[in-house]
């Protein structure tokens, strides 16, 4: 029996059976507001290469009608797990018609149903990446079998309906039936339907002798919030750019942008109808760091109608080229675009994207960029920092390769070709070579089919007046992490080498060199009798994907004036060295506190700011030697409180100290500190203690015993929104008591109701490092239920399970022994295994990392 899998051979075979020509889906959602099951009617036309048999895809409840050709089959006979079996298929033309009773969801997948506390309406939206059209239409769930697709929805009256065409008014009133018109050629992963009593606001943009309208919508209960003037500024900046950049009309009729409840994501690109989590629409004062974020986000999304909805990859193995090509491209639109307002996207990008990418590279489950997707379950776990962060970084290391004009210019030749098609990565780069001249083929080679990160040192040889004799990068290629697969290889790089000095006390960029490193030893072509610069910073301005290293005098100099360089992007390339090597064992965890205290202060990248913060608390937590981690969690609070006093009054700095603090306080003076914030006895001039903050305060409250039942349940009132049964959910999960635990353990593991959102809030809440005692008896627990609940559950419930409850504060090797004993006897299936074992490959970094930090002490 299948399942509810798919692999990639029979995609291929089906694919070179069928070509699909149009569906027709006619959806009953009239029972929305109760929930339950909804009519699903599917007409859909395709065609035959030749006689044989195949199969289309459905997940549902009841299966009443199976009508191929205009020949009835019985359902009990053709429908199984989630195929639809399709006997005795003639050659050409073929029509099929399917009625079932579809599921309302709560876990983000397929049509999720919510609704909202506020206004008690239920609200509605489709997540179908990557394989659920099928929990709402019969579908050929694969991307290379695109086709047109009519949605027909009868919707409560009062609800507004919106798909990928644009929306037409109900043609019965009195039933509210809406009626759209067919797309263009898509595959069913980008079709979308979002529903219900949403709020609009309307706006275009206007191009060379044509406009395309504009809406963003949310629930009402949000409306007060959305900033729609700005979203729609970043939205017309990512249409001006990437229309020149891409050379290529945008390929839909309109461009929503939906803001949707209980989201998993961050955003996914249907086509024309992007749904965006709602937590983008701030309810509280945020620090300009989310509102790039969020920026990003939105471009991202547009720019994938282009690449991923005009031009599809043919299978998921090719993942990562849409997604990577969506982040470069988004972050290289808010670096260039005229009037961005977040010119320094690259030195973000270098602190967030380029983090992920490392750590995701350094796991047991590393693999090369270009993966192999077997099937379904492959790509479902393939989400991460390899697809997205090493792949865009990797791309703009090609970038850097071929130069920005020629990039450009193939991606514009790659549109024209293949429009409405689907593609491989051979397609894009073989655009490429042509307009570069480069041989892509090694290169593709030593890039996107190897895993692993190189290191790059610099060697550098003075002579006795100072000046450099000689200077070379050399490049090394460390082990693969245990279990992984492929071995380690030395790759070509394109990089920058920047030479700093101190002048006025800033460190200013003196010198750039650009240059081709290949091989184990390079020569850089340095000039003779040239005074040695302060600092040599290797792959400045970021332009390759490798860890660097600095030589001992610039990092003496770095440890006294990290700060004080005159922009943010070497900064943030120190910062992001200085977390790698801290992680790797290289730099203890109490010098990357005193790193980090002697610079942050004069750090004015917010986001890096905000960064750090999260780093260095990790590092406390999991990385500093037990016997002195209450000592350094001790000075690094007493720190937090400090710069919050000293921050500007209502400036992103205070309200990221006062975050910082909110999530480490622990004395009594501290934490009466935060109950008299949240009740109003206590006032830091220029800090607003508005809603989202509260939470933050009660959590902590909550979490040290400070706050009880009576307390969380007085905050809820005054937030009666989902936002606040979310923050409830995860400040009672927090409660250091037996019974709390237990209650939670409960509700997420032996009981299947709780929606995506308020598991995960429960799951964050549940997992305090402050209560490693009180946690250790779920260590057994959690291996005898995993497997259970990863066989019964859906994927992004049962990944929130697996990866939140593992007992990862447990840090000693009775975890990883009771890991391993796990997986030589529960013979889990390969991406559950490959949850697991990246989740022991965190412990036993930690293990190392203590005990770094244990022998600095004594050193």
């Amino acid at each position: 029996m299948p399942g509810t899998n798919l692999t990639r051979e029979e995609a291929q075979q089906r694919a070179r059976l069928l070509t699909v020509d149009a569906y027709e889906i006619d959806l009953d959602l009239s029972g929305a507001q109760d929930g339950g099951t909804f009519r699903s009617v599917t007409t859909v036309r395709f065609d035959a290469a030749k006689a044989g048999s195949s199969f289309i895809d459905l997940v549902a409840p009841t299966v009443h009608e199976v009508v191929l050709n205009g020949t009835a089959l019985d359902p009990a006979e053709v429908f199984a797990d989630s195929r639809i079996a399709l006997p005795s298929l003639p050659a050409g033309r073929n029509e099929l018609r399917v009625v079932a009773d579809c599921a309302y969801t709560n876990t983000g997948e397929g049509l999720h149903r919510f609704v909202d506390p506020v206004d008690k309406q239920a609200y509605l939206y489709t997540q179908f990446e990557v394989p659920d059209a099928r929990r709402v239409f019969a579908s050929f769930e694969q991307p290379d079998l695109k086709g047109t697709f009519r949605f027909t929805v009868k919707a409560p009256a009062g609800w507004t309906v919106i798909s990928n065409s644009p929306t037409p008014k109900p043609e019965d009133v009195k039933d509210n039936v809406w009626r759209f018109e067919p797309t263009p050629r898509i595959s069913s992963y980008i079709t979308a339907l979002i529903a219900g009593p949403y709020t609009a606001v309307h706006s275009t943009w206007e191009g060379e002798g044509r406009s395309v309208p504009l809406a963003i919508y949310c629930r009402p209960s949000l409306a007060e919030f959305l900033d729609a003037d700005a979203i729609f500024d970043v939205t017309r900046q990512g249409f001006d750019w990437f229309e020149e950049k891409f050379d290529f009309p945008y390929p839909f009729a309109k461009y929503d942008q939906l803001f949707v409840p209980e989201f998993n994501a961050g955003a996914m690109e249907n086509a024309g109808a992007v749904t965006i989590r709602d937590q983008y629409v701030f309810r509280s004062k945020v620090t300009d760091a989310a509102y790039e974020t969020r920026a990003e986000t939105i471009l991202h999304e547009l720019a994938h109608m282009w690449f991923g909805d005009l031009v599809t990859m043919e299978w998921w193995n090719d993942l990562w080229l849409n997604e990577s090509f969506a982040t470069y491209t988004s972050i290289a639109c808010q670096a260039y675009a005229p009037g961005s307002k977040f010119p320094q996207s690259w030195t973000t990008f270098a602190n967030s994207m380029k983090t992920w990418a490392y750590r995701q590279d350094q796991l047991p489950s590393t693999h090369p960029i270009m993966a192999e997707i077997n099937d379904l379950d492959d790509v479902l776990v393939n989400f991460d920092g390899i697809t997205y962060a090493k792949g865009a970084s990797v791309l703009k290391q090609l970038v850097a390769y071929v130069g920005m004009d020629e990039f450009f210019a193939g991606v514009q030749a790659y549109f024209k070709q293949h429009a409405w098609g689907n593609t491989q990565l051979s397609d894009l780069l073989g655009a490429l070579e042509k307009t570069s001249g480069r041989d892509l083929k090694s290169w593709s080679k030593a890039w996107l089919e190897t895993a692993g990160i190189n290191i790059l040192r610099p060697e550098i040889t003075l002579a006795e007046d100072g000046t450099i004799t000689s200077f070379a990068v050399r490049q090394e290629a460390p082990a693969l992490p245990a279990g992984a697969k492929g071995e380690a290889v030395l790759r070509p790089h394109r990089i920058a080498v920047g030479c700093y000095d101190l002048q006025d006390g800033k460190l200013v960029r003196t010198s750039r060199i650009e240059l081709d490193v290949d091989g184990e030893l390079t020569e850089v072509p340095f000039p003779q009798n040239t005074a040695r610069p302060a600092v040599i910073l290797l792959n400045d301005d970021d332009l390759t994907y490798a860890k660097v290293r600095l030589d001992d005098e610039s990092l003496a100099v770095v440890r006294d004036h990290l700060g004080d360089f005159t922009e943010s992007l070497p900064r943030a390339l120190i910062w992001s060295a200085a977390w790698d090597m801290t992680r790797d064992g290289e730099l203890a965890t109490r010098d990357y506190l005193e790193l980090v205290l002697s610079g942050i202060t004069k750090e004015s990248d917010i986001g890096v700011v905000q960064s750090l913060h999260r780093q260095l608390k990790l590092a406390l937590d999991l990385y500093a030697d037990p016997a002195w981690r209450d000592t350094g969690l001790a000075r690094w609070t007493e720190a937090a409180l400090e710069q919050l006093r000293a921050a500007a009054p209502g400036s992103d700095h205070q309200l990221a100290w006062a975050r910082a603090f909110a999530a480490t306080a622990r004395t009594p003076e501290q934490l009466g500190l935060l109950a008299g914030l949240l009740d109003g006895t206590q006032v830091i001039d220029g800090l607003a203690v508005d809603t989202e903050l509260r939470w933050s305060l009660l959590h902590r409250l909550a979490a040290t015993g400070q706050a009880d039942e009576a307390a969380i349940t007085a905050e809820l009132a005054l937030d009666p929104t989902s936002a606040g049964e979310e923050h409830a959910a995860g400040a009672r999960a927090a409660r250091p008591t037996a019974g709390a635990k237990a209650a939670v353990w409960a509700a997420v593991v032996e009981d299947d109701k709780l929606a995506n959102s308020v598991q995960e809030s429960a799951i964050g809440g549940f997992v305090q490092t402050d209560q490693r005692e009180l946690l250790a008896p779920y260590t057994e627990r959690y291996f005898s239920a995993v497997k259970g609940v990863w066989d019964s559950r859906s994927h992004e419930i049962a990944q929130q399970i697996v990866i939140g409850l593992y007992p990862a504060l447990q840090v000693s090797q009775e975890t990883l022994d009771a890991t391993d004993a796990w997986l030589a006897s529960a013979s889990p299936v390969p991406a559950l295994r490959r949850l697991v074992i990246e989740s022991r490959s965190g412990v036993e970094r930690a293990l190392k990392a203590q005990a770094a930090d244990a022998a600095a002490a004594t050193a």
